[in-house]
């Protein structure tokens, strides 16, 4: 028998993982991205740009209410935005194909020190200047014809990964 949201025995626990969305405007990856959020306990999400439409009654019916309960903040300027992902000292990982990344499984979780997993607009992936400055590039391996996938799955699958070390 299904068990309702009251009956399931989930451990309730948060990571120390802020969630870093480059430039994401769509409304309904925002609203997902806070349900997953607090699914899988990532402690803080950082909207990365101008003008990002978190306006709690458009997002509410994706996010189910828990936009209420992940704390998050907007950064639109990229030099606060690398100098606070500095003075935290997180291992920054940023989920995005490319010439140096490796498959997602071959991320490396350092103990002890604090995760901001970088994910990329649903045009143009994560910016090259957030590349620059991460620690590790990983990917998904996919073996269809297509090279990518919606934001919200590809973090879906990043945060399951990189919670379950």
């Amino acid at each position: 028998m299904q068990l309702t949201h009251e009956e399931n025995q989930f451990e309730r626990k948060t990571f120390p993982i802020t969630l870093v969305c480059d430039h994401i405007y769509f409304q309904q990856n925002i609203g997902s991205l806070f349900r997953i959020s607090e699914a899988f306990g990532v402690e803080n999400i950082i909207f990365f740009g101008k003008d990002i439409p978190l306006t709690p009654r458009k997002i509410n019916k994706t996010s189910r209410s828990t936009h209420l309960h992940v704390a998050h903040s907007v950064i639109e300027d990229y030099n606060e935005l690398h100098s606070y992902l500095s003075t935290n000292n997180f291992e920054i990982i940023a989920l995005e194909i490319a010439s140096n990344s490796k498959p997602l499984k071959e991320v490396i979780i350092p103990e002890n020190k604090k995760i901001a997993l970088l994910i990329g607009s649903e045009i143009n992936g994560v910016s090259n200047e957030l590349l620059e400055i991460s620690n590790q590039i990983v990917h998904i391996n996919m073996f269809g014809k297509n090279s990518s996938m919606n934001v919200v799955q590809a973090a879906s699958i990043a945060l399951y990964e990189i919670t379950s070390f």
